[in-house]
């Protein structure tokens, strides 16, 4: 299921940005101009929604708290985008129970980290307060292997980043899981043939040192956990 974010500012061209932007990585994205037209609006389907705060009549700070009213949006993460940059309008947008604050002029590249860093926040506090009844229903399914929003699930065989499915081939899956399952030490290239391919598997360095690029590649940000020490072999490093 792909991420929903709803983007809420009176400036079309800003919408029109933050939509091309936040597409390109993924999510699935709607806008709205006003808070009086989002309220019109389904706000249970989004994970995540960025709205401005000097609007007309009903301002982002008052949309929020109606959002935070509300038990089915009481949670949905919200991150305020506003000319408004004085610390007491970041700490008032805060208190109200927005998860982060961007300031315009925005740079695009910050917007996108800290909307990666509340989803990842938001999934974290989901995993540890997910009822135990859910596991129970199916006692056989194998329970996700996570790191921060790099989400293996076992039982479907995909893997997923801040909840967008990543395609990997059965190399790089069985790769990646060793890597998650046995962090922060480097393994010889021996090794992971080994665990990952099995005995008797003939494969070349250059076999492993292919894949191992590919997979960076398609973890975007968590590639660079994935650490090389020259002449010993590789590792995942949990640090982020």
């Amino acid at each position: 299921m792909r991420i929903k974010i709803l983007v809420i500012d009176d400036e079309e061209a800003i919408c029109e940005i933050l939509k091309f932007n936040l597409e390109k990585e993924g999510y699935d994205v709607d806008c709205a101009y006003s808070a009086e037209e989002a309220l019109e609006m389904d706000l249970s389907v989004y994970t995540l929604i960025m709205v401005d705060i000097m609007m007309e009549h009903i301002s982002g700070f008052d949309f929020a708290k109606r959002v935070r009213n509300n038990p089915a949006t009481e949670f949905t993460p919200i991150i305020f985008c506003s000319a408004l940059g004085e610390e007491d309008d970041k700490v008032m947008g805060l208190n109200i129970g927005a998860d982060d604050y961007v300031t315009k002029p925005f740079v695009i590249g910050e917007v996108l980290a800290r909307v990666r860093a509340v989803l990842r926040r938001t999934r974290a506090a989901e995993r540890v307060s997910a009822p135990a009844a859910i596991v129970a229903e199916n006692s056989d399914a194998e329970p996700d292997v996570v790191f921060h929003g790099l989400r293996i699930d076992l039982n479907q065989k995909i893997c997923y980043i801040d909840g967008v499915e990543v395609a990997l081939t059965r190399t790089e899956f069985d790769l990646l899981l060793f890597f998650l399952r046995h962090p922060n030490r480097i393994y010889s290239r021996e090794e992971i043939i080994t665990q990952v391919w099995g005995d008797g598997v003939i494969v070349t360095n250059r076999t492993i040192d292919t894949n191992i690029t590919r997979l960076r590649r398609k973890l975007g940000e968590y590639g660079n956990n994935i650490i090389t020490r020259q002449g010993f072999g590789y590792g995942f490093k949990e640090t982020h």
